[in-house]
């Protein structure tokens, strides 16, 4: 009969509390947006934070609030993009599909004016020392930083000692672009097939010095050009996508072969 009392007493506190517990979760209950998960749901899952938000959900959220538009995301595809802009009821402008390009054609080409035997193997570390164990000092430094950082895998080494991006895995995430210490990346129309594979703005007689391959501002890609598209700009040859038919003319003139396009 003793214990009988205190199992009641724990027993209707139980029930007490359990009551409150459901009266308070309803009353402070935090109320979601049905679209997110919806949202979330179709994004790519990689949480790779090209869209300068914590991960895919982050995204999500900053999207519903309004704090960031549908094509923050670099790495969903157009088709997603269009979903998701339905399910908010806005329109979606077409946009050109970019991938990133490296403007260096060096690499091995180039030698080296040290050994570079620092602790930590990395671009961002060489390029501390010097400005990088290559005679360019505008070229790529060849310990793949790029590499490492890009979460789709689009970008390896070749034996040449120059990164390569797989255009078809590239999301165009801006993540090698901001990574590289040289700035060698750029992301350009996926429909541009000519480039120029080099970065130096050194002059002709200090680019030939270094680099078999380097653009020496001779100015005969800009006058080959129809379409009034590339231009020699401090010392370097720049392109106009805008203008670019990839037609290959400055490809065919360019003396140091500098200027290349994507067959």
């Amino acid at each position: 009969m003793d214990i009988i009392i205190p199992i009641l007493t724990l027993g209707i506190l139980g029930g007490l509390f359990g009551v409150g517990l459901a009266i308070a979760s309803k009353k402070f209950a935090v109320q979601t947006d049905p679209r997110l998960e919806k949202i979330h749901g179709l994004l790519p899952g990689s949480n790779c934070g090209a869209c300068g938000g914590a991960g895919c959900f982050g995204f999500a959220e900053s999207l519903l609030s309004g704090k960031v538009p549908i094509d923050a995301c670099r790495v969903s595809e157009q088709a997603v993009k269009e979903q998701i802009a339905r399910l908010l009821g806005q329109e979606l402008e077409q946009k050109v599909k970019k991938v990133a390009v490296l403007h260096c054609n060096g690499g091995a080409k180039v030698k080296d004016r040290f050994t570079y035997q620092g602790g930590i193997q990395t671009c961002v570390a060489a390029n501390l020392v010097l400005c990088g164990q290559k005679e360019c000092v505008f070229g790529c430094l060849g310990f793949a930083d790029c590499v490492r950082i890009c979460p789709f895998s689009a970008i390896k080494m070749s034996g040449e000692g120059l990164a390569v991006v797989d255009e078809k895995k590239c999301k165009a995430c801006n993540k090698c672009v901001l990574t590289c210490p040289k700035k060698l990346f750029s992301l350009t129309p996926l429909t541009g097939k000519v480039s120029v594979a080099c970065s130096s703005r050194d002059s002709a007689k200090d680019t030939r010095g270094v680099c078999p391959v380097g653009c020496i501002a001779c100015g005969i890609c800009q006058k080959a050009c129809r379409f009034d598209a590339i231009h020699v700009t401090d010392n370097l040859a720049v392109i106009d996508y805008q203008k670019c038919t990839s037609c290959g003319e400055c490809v065919k003139v360019c003396p140091m072969k500098t200027i290349l396009i994507k067959l």
